[in-house]
């Protein structure tokens, strides 16, 4: 079975912490290049095209406006962010973007959901993260955007950002799963609740298990689905991956990880990837990017399996 929906990857880098709270996550683009991921990705039989890095405002690490961090800022990365993954996804290939922080997001994900609408396919959403990212400006006094890309994808936020794809939401809650969770905020925890997203937060990954838990999660799956996979680094527990700038304790080990990618793989339906929020500057010698590379690996289809056939899983 096809471990992805093309077997040309296109790597676009976006180096940029504009909508982060701490700085760092702009190198995490060459941080990923370094610890070897097109080579990685070459080895299980993909051809990769790396773009290079996109281009856009500085980060200007100002206090927020209306409820906002870098609103301009964070806009005109995503609309560059949007351009580059539609233009990939129209020529057939698997964009993977590399970030920087998680509201890059709003213009991967606005991007896919676009060329889906096109197409006709079904969208589904991965969200790999230790945070829910629901925040809305009323819910969260630091203003941060990486905090918000989920609830702008679902159309709650400023218009500019609503509208990156030109159709306002891109996401209905419905079709993401979040995976990983354990940091969410009251009111945010609320707001989830509210819209009903489908979360299999840590406690139900320790109650369930991993395997239940993605079983779950990628149940539904045809051979008209597009899966989207939003992998925020900080998804790991910060014990094997500290390179990250709001590690939580208790996330998945790197067995649980493993698991998660391989099954994923499983499904041959990936189609687009985000990797984000890897900040070397707080990381051990590249150690949190050669891990990720290793579990990108799996995600495309390295697996620690030996039987000859897969055990047919019950959905």
């Amino acid at each position: 079975m096809p471990t992805t929906l093309s077997n040309t990857v296109a790597l676009i880098g976006a180096p940029t912490d504009v909508g982060a709270g701490a700085r760092g996550a702009s190198m995490g683009p060459e941080a990923l290049r370094v610890a070897g991921l097109a080579e990685a990705l070459q080895a299980q039989g993909v051809r990769v095209l790396d773009r290079g890095n996109l281009h856009g405002p500085a980060n200007p690490w100002q206090p927020a406006q209306d409820g906002y961090r870098h609103l301009d800022e964070v806009l005109a990365w995503n609309r560059a962010v949007h351009e580059a993954v539609h233009a990939e996804l129209q020529q057939g290939h698997l964009p993977v973007l590399l970030g920087g922080d998680h509201c890059l997001a709003m213009g991967s994900i606005s991007a896919v959901a676009r060329h889906c609408r096109a197409t006709g396919q079904t969208l589904r959403v991965l969200w790999l993260d230790a945070h829910a990212d629901f925040n809305t400006s009323e819910l969260t006094p630091s203003g941060n955007l990486h905090g918000m890309p989920v609830a702008v994808l679902c159309g709650f936020g400023p218009q500019a950002l609503t509208h990156l794809g030109g159709t306002s939401p891109a996401l209905h809650p419905s079709q993401v799963r979040q995976i990983g969770i354990r940091s969410v905020d009251p009111g945010e925890k609320r707001f989830v609740h509210a819209q009903r997203l489908e979360v299999y937060d840590m406690r139900y990954i320790d109650e369930m298990g991993m395997r239940h838990a993605m079983e779950q999660a990628l149940a539904g799956l045809d051979a008209n689905t597009h899966l989207h996979v939003s992998f925020d680094v900080d998804f790991l527990d910060p014990d094997i991956a500290p390179g990250v700038g709001t590690t939580v304790p208790g996330g998945p080990t790197y067995r649980e990880a493993q698991l998660c990618m391989e099954m994923i793989a499983d499904t041959g339906r990936l189609g687009s990837l985000d990797i984000v929020e890897l900040n070397p500057a707080l990381d051990e010698r590249n150690r949190t990017a050669r891990l990720a590379v290793d579990l990108v690996e799996s995600l495309f289809g390295k697996s620690t399996l030996m039987r000859e056939h897969q055990v047919r899983r019950r959905h």
